[in-house]
């Protein structure tokens, strides 16, 4: 059955990490799912807004979730930080109401209203409990046989607070690709931060982290890690030449979003899931898949 989904791509995905947005896109379309972007929306308001002022940015990411609620959709938000941020924001407005009159109030300057009807969901989330693994499996074109991943969801979509999986060892991206073919490796640092932001603030402290992030999935056997977050796949990605300069490594690990990966075993063409752009190529065992698939 096709569902609507109300689409927040968010920033990231608008430009640095288009790949992401594409490949989000192009799955859900092959599954049957409608994706409607969110007409003029803005910035989720991020967690550097939060530390500003907070009914500024509730307000910022509030006129988010009025705009879908509108539409009378879900929110989908494939960003780890839109979804933390307005997920956070949903919670706040639901629980503190002199929070929600203040930022009810600035909404309505805009035209605006949001009565707290909008569901934020997680991309992940709804693969596994709308679409299903039986609909998935069912479409999967070639199958992810032999190749290892490490499942990597990073720190927000499933903290602060559980959302939709176990906040120390979430599973559903395991079983997901799992069912798939593939076969996800042990990777204890699957929900451990990757710096975010640290990496423009305090580089040594970020490269540690991701140099022990790549340094796991490499001693477990993984030929790629796979991530759900823009800001994880970015910092695995870009700086593996200098974590490699700076701490004497060799690593070359394809980082994939999970879509892109999932994209590949349901046969998209490799144009519409943004792999051309990647820093480090997708190896030789996705590269097989891929041509053993005609993508």
């Amino acid at each position: 059955m096709t569902v609507k989904y109300a689409y927040y791509p968010g920033c990231s995905l608008e430009k640095s990490q288009r790949g992401y947005d594409e490949s989000v896109r192009a799955v859900f379309a092959a599954l049957d799912q409608e994706l409607v972007e969110i007409d003029d929306w803005n910035c989720c308001g991020a967690t550097v807004y939060m530390s500003v002022k907070e009914t500024v940015a509730l307000t910022v990411s509030a006129r988010n979730l009025a705009l879908a609620e509108k539409m009378g959709l879900d929110i989908l938000a494939p960003c780890s930080s839109c979804f933390t941020t307005l997920a956070k924001t949903n919670r706040s407005l639901s629980l503190l109401p002199a929070l929600r009159k203040d930022v009810g109030e600035a909404l309505a300057e805009a035209g605006l209203s949001y009565q707290g009807k909008t569901a934020v969901r997680h991309p992940l989330e709804v693969l596994m409990n709308d679409v299903g693994l039986a609909t998935i499996v069912g479409k999967v074109h070639n199958k992810l046989q032999g190749l290892k991943f490490a499942p990597y969801y990073g720190c927000q979509i499933v903290r602060p607070d559980k959302t939709f999986d176990d906040r120390e060892n979430p599973q559903l991206l395991d079983i997901l690709l799992t069912q798939c073919g593939g076969e996800a490796v042990e990777f204890p640092m699957k929900v451990r931060c990757c710096g975010g932001m640290l990496m423009t603030t305090f580089e040594e402290t970020a490269l540690k982290l991701n140099r022990d992030l790549l340094a796991c999935a490499q001693e477990h056997g993984a030929d790629v890690i796979v991530t759900t977050c823009p800001l994880c796949h970015f910092n695995l990605e870009a700086y593996q030449e200098k974590i490699n300069t700076r701490f004497g490594t060799s690593f070359a690990i394809p980082i994939l979003y999970f879509t892109q990966l999932l994209g590949v075993t349901l046969g998209i063409p490799a144009a519409r899931l943004g792999l051309e752009a990647a820093f480090v190529p997708p190896g030789e065992k996705i590269q097989s898949l891929m041509e053993a698939a005609h993508v």
